[in-house]
């Protein structure tokens, strides 16, 4: 067939681009067909957690020396303390991998982390001032426990600050990745040192000095149940933050 103006029409696609070898001609949805089982663990995750929600309240017993059903926050409180922790172990880990291979994707990642781990490190602080209330009268009391966890808070808002402060993105990126790291070594100190120096309001946590766990069977597989629900939501969180975030450097 012979179109005018041109030469021979050629009905097949294109096997090759200038400047480059065979083009590639696996579809796209091939991509997605691999993320298939990680597609359908996301989708386990909201009932996953309404499971949680409803063994929480419907399942345990409310905790003997506490008033009323203030215990059931500890399912809640907890699990958002250990996604913050982790997810700042996470942001340093994505800093050192930064200053090690300098690729701006773990720069992303760290900084999505930390946002991450401050939103649910001001949940576990919400969560923890309803307790105090129902339990001591007041929602903050200066407890050892609540001011340490506030000072971390402080912590990685000041990392967040001192991003937006810095216009150079190499610059930026390589001091927030060592704030990160400094930032890690305190948040043990902090988190688990600072409030055992002095006596505390808080009660005993989970695992009590003579390292046993003194939970019922109903609590205790809510309880962990809860850690790896807040993980896995953590995770998927973090996996959408790192996109938006590489999406808007890409537009840069």
């Amino acid at each position: 067939m012979r179109v005018a103006g041109t030469g021979s029409a050629s009905l097949h696609p294109p096997q090759s681009i200038a400047g480059t070898g065979s083009t590639n001609l696996h579809p796209p949805q091939s991509r997605d067909d691999e993320r298939g089982p990680m597609k359908i663990l996301k989708l386990l995750l909201l009932p996953y957690m309404a499971a949680i929600i409803a063994g929480a309240y419907l399942w345990v017993e409310p905790a003997k020396g506490f008033i009323g059903e203030s215990s059931r926050i500890v399912f809640f409180h907890v699990p958002c303390a250990w996604t913050a922790a982790l997810a700042f172990l996470v942001a340093a880990a994505y800093s050192l991998a930064y200053l090690v291979r300098r690729n701006p994707r773990h720069d992303q990642v760290a900084e999505a982390s930390v946002r991450l781990g401050l939103l649910f490190a001001i949940l576990t602080l919400i969560t923890g001032s309803l307790f105090a209330k129902i339990m001591w009268g007041s929602y903050w009391n200066w407890d050892p426990r609540e001011s340490s966890y506030l000072l971390l808070v402080f912590l990685y808002g000041a990392y967040l600050f001192l991003r937006a402060a810095i216009d150079d993105p190499e610059r930026r990126a390589r001091i927030g990745a060592a704030y990160a790291l400094f930032a890690a070594v305190l948040m043990p100190f902090l988190v688990f040192v600072a409030p055992r120096i002095t006596e505390s309001l808080h009660p005993q946590t989970v695992i009590n000095p003579q390292g046993k766990i003194l939970m019922d069977t109903p609590t205790r597989v809510t309880f962990f149940a809860g850690l790896v629900g807040f993980t896995g939501l953590f995770l998927w969180l973090l996996q959408i933050e790192s996109r938006v975030r590489t999406g808007r450097g890409l537009k840069r």
